[in-house]
């Protein structure tokens, strides 16, 4: 599955061009806070909401932002994930 990033949002489309799933994230004071994750019925149980966690936390530490999530999934990812935690 391919991930379309853009500011504070990093989503995949369906054939058809509709939203399957979603994460977004809001830049404050130099802090990026994971605060939504979507995963289709259709796509539930294949790590997609994961590889969208992953995919957020790379990127928001590659920009320089510090990591903090509200999101009760990624809340839950980023503590099974250790190496995601702010050095």
């Amino acid at each position: 599955m391919e991930f379309i990033s853009e500011s504070g949002r990093i989503y995949a489309e369906n054939d058809n061009g509709e939203v399957v799933a979603e994460i977004t994230y809001t830049v404050n004071d130099g802090i990026a806070t994971i605060n939504h994750t979507f995963t289709d019925d259709s796509l539930r149980g294949q790590g997609i909401a994961g590889k969208l966690v992953q995919t957020a936390a790379e990127q928001i530490i590659k920009n320089g932002y510090k990591l903090r999530a509200t999101c009760s999934y990624a809340i839950s990812w980023l503590n099974k994930h250790p190496e995601y935690k702010q050095r």
